[in-house]
């Protein structure tokens, strides 16, 4: 993923990569394989949230901000995600201090961002206070579960009353590759919020199937038509 994102290319010498992921279906997956991308690399890299994010119970996952921590789980693992305790086994933003801590600590290190929450369903559609992505951002992930085309809108998509009005159907009805599509093209839904010189990339995960995928290159085909032509798509066990 790293190698088709070329996230250092596309970031100017003097300036980190910082990379904020947004959308549904897939987010932290994305941001492990990019962690872990860095890490077989030699860079290490600093993972952080402006919304939540799961706590997972590894060795290099911390809470509260830390600078010797966060310095000598570098050094051990390559990679250190920080933040906040939250409910239910999350982490969440650090206080404005800490975040901008953080980002000094980093320095010229890679860091990613999960900057968008859904609730672990594949599609999402935004409310006005969100996505909360940094204005530092470099590059902006819209990521999407292809598992939702063909189920009801209603089950598989955050926010439904908002998809109902963008995609202008009924929540009863069935996602298709064409929401997707419209989805990741609207500066409502997918762009809302992309800072003016990031690098927009949507991120098109879990093709598992033959029919999943022949779906991607729909939307591929779509979204090159809207002029978006930075793509992945993956599957789901990235």
């Amino acid at each position: 993923m790293r190698q088709a994102l070329e996230p250092e290319r596309e970031t100017p010498r003097v300036q980190r990569p910082v990379i904020s992921a947004v959308g549904a279906g897939g987010k932290t997956t994305t941001l492990h394989r990019l962690a872990d991308e860095y890490v077989r690399a030699g860079i290490p890299v600093i993972v952080t949230t402006t919304t939540h994010i799961l706590r997972e119970d590894r060795p290099y996952f911390l809470t509260g901000y830390s600078e010797e921590k966060i310095r000598d789980v570098l050094e051990r693992y390559g990679q250190a995600w920080v933040g906040d305790p939250a409910p239910e086994g999350k982490l969440m933003k650090l206080p404005d201090g800490g975040f901008e801590k953080l980002m000094e600590l980093a320095g010229q290190t890679p860091v990613l961002i999960e900057a968008d929450g859904a609730r672990r369903l594949p599609l999402k559609v935004p409310a006005e206070h969100e996505p909360v992505i940094p204005e530092m951002t470099t590059c902006v992930l819209s990521v999407y579960g292809l598992d939702s085309i063909g189920k009801k809108i209603e089950e598989t998509v955050f926010r439904p009353e908002l998809a109902e009005i963008l995609l202008n159907k009924n929540r009863t009805e069935c996602v298709t590759a064409q929401d997707i599509a419209r989805l990741a093209a609207h500066q409502s839904a997918g762009r809302k919020g992309c800072p003016e010189g990031a690098v927009y990339t949507v991120v098109l995960n879990k093709a598992d199937s033959e029919k999943e995928r022949h779906a991607a290159l729909k939307i591929c085909r779509m979204l090159a038509g809207e002029g978006i032509r930075r793509i992945i798509v993956t599957g789901g066990n990235l």
